[in-house]
């Protein structure tokens, strides 16, 4: 086995593709130590499991020697990346995106080697902000109107009517030659992003630098089915989740999706992987037990093995033993009557309103012990009661007094 097959070999089943995989191979033959692209755009700081596919694939990479270089899009995120965008983005202002700088970083440390040896941090703003606009327009001329209309969030905005702002178009100049300016030797990237990664490609080329390999990884469905998981959906498990939030969300899985998140999401072997979905196809406790092996390796992955087995060991306790669970939260409330939604955004802030309305829709939601599914029921609460809303989430509810 080459030195390139023994460094790819782990990495194979969250992989998509790669583009340009011979090149990749002859540096990792060579032993060449190999700059890693990965980028973001400062708008959203909450990274969940399917973010780090990505970042598991750069840790495994950095273990071999390889740096990580982290860039932050400061002056990117001013523009605003359209992909997957029906409409324009507003510009988020200079103090957030200090903010969510930090607050990314912070969160990539949790995967990613912060080792300077191994990690190196960039901002596009280095070259951007002092970039000449002659410069600026000739990173212009190599790029035709033609490429640009070849994305399909653009076709799309177009066929709908909808406008697209001339920045908007420039956000994939931008990013591709962020890898120039990088020196990215490969990139791995969601197949969202191979557009503006084939981008980076192009500028290298034309600029008399080696073109960057580019892995994509597989896009794997929410905890709902959905097509991937989204902050907007309240579809994911967030890097940041406690322990509990963590192992509950995944008991939440449907059976049907439980092989897939265990081969993303975990490192269990080969031989564990065909056993979990064998057992998911029988239903039943057999069903139970695949999904607690799932959620206790993605909370020993991040916690460590005695946060796993205290974690199963309680959700056995709430959900099989029919138990309170002993974190509950407590949560303060103005009015004794509210409306089922109502009640649902006191206890449950960190959903969306269509996420709260899911949970009520799907049965999810309880008061006492009694089931709550339309979003206008008028529903009482006094000192004490207990609001259960999916599987994972429990309030003790405090009723603030003169009211």
């Amino acid at each position: 086995m080459s030195r390139a097959d023994e460094i790819l070999e782990p990495m194979w089943r969250t992989i998509d593709s790669i583009v340009d995989e011979e090149a990749l191979r002859r540096r990792l033959d060579a032993g060449e130590r190999l700059r890693i692209k990965y980028g973001v755009d400062l708008t959203a700081p909450d990274l969940h499991l399917g973010h780090a596919v990505n970042l598991w694939l750069m840790r495994h990479l950095q273990d071999q020697g390889h740096t990580v270089v982290f860039l932050l899009g400061d002056l990117t995120t001013q523009v605003g990346d359209p992909t997957g965008k029906n409409e324009t983005r507003p510009v988020l202002s200079p103090d957030a995106i200090e903010a969510n700088a930090q607050a990314f970083l912070d969160q990539v440390s949790i995967v990613l080697d912060t080792d300077p040896a191994v990690f190196e941090v960039r901002r596009n703003s280095e070259w951007f902000g002092r970039m000449p606009i002659s410069e600026l327009l000739g990173l212009f001329s190599m790029t035709t109107h033609a490429q640009l209309m070849a994305r399909d969030m653009f076709r799309e905005r177009i066929a709908a009517g909808r406008e697209i702002a001339l920045h908007e178009l420039a956000y994939p100049v931008l990013q591709g030659y962020d890898s120039f300016a990088m020196r990215s030797d490969v990139t791995i990237v969601g197949s969202d992003q191979l557009f503006n990664e084939m981008m980076g490609r192009q500028y290298q080329q034309r600029l008399g630098m080696r073109p960057q390999s580019i892995i994509t990884t597989v896009i794997t469905p929410g905890l709902d089915g959905g097509p991937k998981q989204s902050m907007s959906l309240g579809n994911y498990v967030a890097l940041t989740d406690t322990p509990a939030d963590k192992f509950g969300k995944i008991m939440s899985l449907s059976d049907d999706l439980a092989g897939v998140w265990a081969s993303a999401y975990t490192s269990l072997d080969d031989r564990e992987l065909a056993r979990i979905r064998e057992d998911v196809k029988a239903g039943g406790e057999v069903a139970r037990d695949a999904k607690l092996t799932i959620a206790g390796a993605v909370v020993e992955r991040y916690h460590g093995t005695a946060a796993a087995a205290r974690e199963r060991e309680a959700f056995l306790n709430v959900f099989s033993g029919r138990a309170d669970p002993k974190d509950i939260r407590d949560v303060t409330i103005s009015d004794r009557a509210l409306t089922a939604l109502d009640l649902l955004e006191a206890v449950r802030p960190d959903l969306s309103r269509s996420a709260r309305r899911r949970l009520l829709a799907q049965n999810a939601v309880r008061v006492d012990g009694r089931l709550l599914g339309d979003p206008n029921e008028q529903v009482t609460v006094t000192d004490g009661s207990i609001i259960r809303s999916g599987r994972r989430a429990w309030a003790r509810v405090t009723v603030r007094a003169g009211r």
